[in-house]
């Protein structure tokens, strides 16, 4: 808990048995609530999520990922968090940052705060790969010139969150893959939340989940229609429930099968 706020965080999984405990054993003491929601691993992951003592949801087919973040703010803000931190439970961002993220949050200054990796220089360090260290540069131009804000990154899987964020974006409007992160970005400019920035190494290893080079198109292609969806629908030529604060809400259930709970 930090300033009177109660402080979860929120593990996305698929297939992280190997790095699972990892992330887990640098969680602060400041996280009063850890959820991981496996969405249909072929591994160990959800047993071994339990035996960590973790509140593990188990999806009962791979949704993928934009629909396993939902249902990790879904039952985080139901387990009553104010803050909601996401971390990657494959060890490529470290989860000492927890608190730090968490508390940009609890002061009020900020409602999304986004662990960068180009900030610091780190990411080609840490092991980037060049073509996407540049292909994340060059979205970032586009999508900076386009949403009328600076940011140093928007790909980072490492995000902290406000409850009041995530009671208001309509992210069940969002993709199930994983342009989900930028358009909940987008969401978040459109709606006037205020946005901060940490610096956050990064590493690239085996272990560390990372899409290959035709998912990597994939997700930039769906970037550069998100931030010209985002423009056509703040002038008005078309109109988007994405964009729309009346849209489908986390707090809505997303699913007719409810997630096994353990």
């Amino acid at each position: 808990m930090i300033n009177g706020k109660k402080v979860a965080v929120v593990m996305p999984a698929y297939n992280a048995a190997k790095t699972l405990e990892m992330t887990v054993r640098e969680l602060s003491d400041v996280v009063d609530i850890r959820i991981l929601v496996d969405d249909s691993s072929r591994d160990q992951t959800a047993q071994l999520s339990r035996d960590l003592g973790i509140t593990t949801f188990v999806h009962e087919q791979n949704y993928g990922y934009g629909r396993n973040q939902q249902t990790c703010y879904r039952e985080a803000l139901a387990a009553g968090a104010d803050i909601v931190v996401m971390v990657h439970p494959d060890y490529q961002y470290t989860p000492l940052l927890v608190p730090a993220m968490a508390g940009m949050i609890a002061s009020g200054v900020y409602d999304m705060v986004l662990a960068s990796r180009i900030l610091g220089g780190g990411a080609l360090r840490g092991g980037m790969p060049v073509y996407k260290y540049i292909s994340n540069r060059l979205l970032t131009a586009f999508q900076n010139l386009f949403l009328g804000v600076k940011l140093s990154e928007y790909h980072t899987g490492f995000r902290a969150f406000s409850r009041p964020l995530l009671e208001s974006l309509p992210i069940l409007e969002n993709s199930d893959d994983f342009v989900f992160d930028n358009q909940m970005i987008a969401q978040a400019v459109m709606f006037g939340f205020r946005i901060g920035e940490i610096s956050c190494p990064t590493k690239y290893f085996e272990e560390a989940s990372s899409i290959n080079l035709k998912r990597s198109i994939e997700y930039g292609l769906g970037v550069v229609g998100t931030t010209l969806s985002f423009v056509a629908h703040k002038l008005g030529i078309i109109h988007l429930s994405r964009f729309d604060a009346k849209g489908r809400k986390v707090t809505q259930q997303v699913y007719s099968e409810a997630p096994n709970h353990s």
